[in-house]
């Protein structure tokens, strides 16, 4: 049974840093492809970060340069880095694994079978 369990949430002030954390459980970790998505309140799921089973990363366009995704395969861990956190980062952030052995990752959440509870982010003004 897979288990994807995320960590690291909390409340920060605008400007602060978090890194969330997710760990997958009875699957192959290093083999699929993993992602980041988020809901803010009252807006869709969106996605913010993947990385391949190779550690090639992808992100969203207005999170380049603030957000760095990783992954420890050694650990089965998923990492998200958030720097510059705004007011607008403020949503339930959640943990994706795929279970196809691709060789890119999906900005779609089609792409990723295995599912968190999520982690909640605050940024205060």
């Amino acid at each position: 049974q897979v288990q994807v369990v995320e960590s690291g949430g909390g409340l920060v002030q605008a400007g602060g840093s978090l890194r969330l954390s997710c760990t997958a459980s009875g699957l192959t970790f290093d083999d699929y492809p993993m992602a980041w998505f988020r809901r803010a309140p009252g807006k869709e799921r969106e996605w913010v970060s993947c990385i391949t089973r190779y550690s090639l990363t992808g992100y969203a366009d207005s999170l380049k340069g603030r957000f760095t995704i990783s992954r420890d395969n050694a650990k089965k861990t998923l990492y998200l880095q958030m720097d510059g956190l705004r007011p607008e980062d403020t949503a339930m952030y959640y943990c994706a694994a795929g279970s196809v052995r691709t060789d890119g990752c999906s900005a779609s959440s089609a792409g990723y079978k295995f599912w968190g509870q999520g982690t909640q982010v605050t940024v205060s003004s």
